[in-house]
């Protein structure tokens, strides 16, 4: 039975790839074959093969032991690092939840573990009526929440949560990354958190440290 993690952030900019990379290679030295797979994607330029590709994706793919198309692992591509949806409309392109759909269970066929990274908070919107969320719907996957801690994240976090359970979809577990090495009281806002917050605790990640997981292998 395959083995699939959805990664999502309370926010952009909250290391949801280095979660998700990371997650990939703990699979991975587990003897399991893994791959990473980011749906949408923007941000991108060319590549020595003239595809568009962005430094998430790269990781991805360098932490991934699986080897397939960029289509399948990035299925949607964007040149400018705006809001997804704004730089579809840009592009002149909808982006179909069916198409990502596709993609996810062809790699289901391929690999052992399938780990989904997001695009920026749970509601960003994919399409003038779907967001992420109706993403996670449809994928139907555990979820592992990365929560940036600095200031505010509290609030952030909980939200997030309050709309995944919302949805009916399950957390797996959140992991603490510390994106603000002068944040203060980060072991007060991680009691916080431990203290509101159900679902485990999978990894701390200190300013510039290493993730390890408590996750099964």
């Amino acid at each position: 039975m395959v083995q699939s993690y959805f990664v999502l952030g309370t926010d952009t900019n909250v290391g949801k790839t280095y979660v998700a990379s990371a997650l990939v290679q703990h699979f991975v030295k587990s003897g399991l074959k893994a791959v990473g797979m980011k749906p949408i994607a923007s941000g991108c330029e060319l590549n020595s093969k003239n595809e568009l590709i962005n430094e998430d994706v790269t990781a991805l793919i360098s932490a991934s032991n699986v080897t397939v198309s960029l289509d399948l692992i990035n299925p949607y591509r964007f040149t400018p690092a705006i809001a997804p949806h704004i730089a579809a409309e840009q592009a002149g392109i909808s982006m179909n939840l069916d198409v990502i759909k596709r993609a996810y269970q062809q790699l289901k066929t391929l690999a052992d573990v399938v780990i989904v990274e997001g695009a920026g908070g749970l509601l960003v919107p994919l399409n003038p009526t779907e967001t992420l969320a109706d993403l996670a719907v449809q994928l139907n996957i555990p979820i592992v929440l990365v929560v940036g801690m600095r200031l505010g994240c509290i609030n952030h976090t909980l939200l997030t949560i309050e709309a995944i359970e919302a949805r009916g979809l399950t957390l797996a577990g959140w992991v603490a990354n510390e994106i603000d090495p002068n944040m203060s009281m980060f072991e007060g806002n991680l009691s916080s958190l431990q203290q509101r917050i159900a679902a485990p605790c999978l990894s701390v990640v200190r300013w510039q440290g290493k993730a390890k997981f408590t996750l099964p292998t």
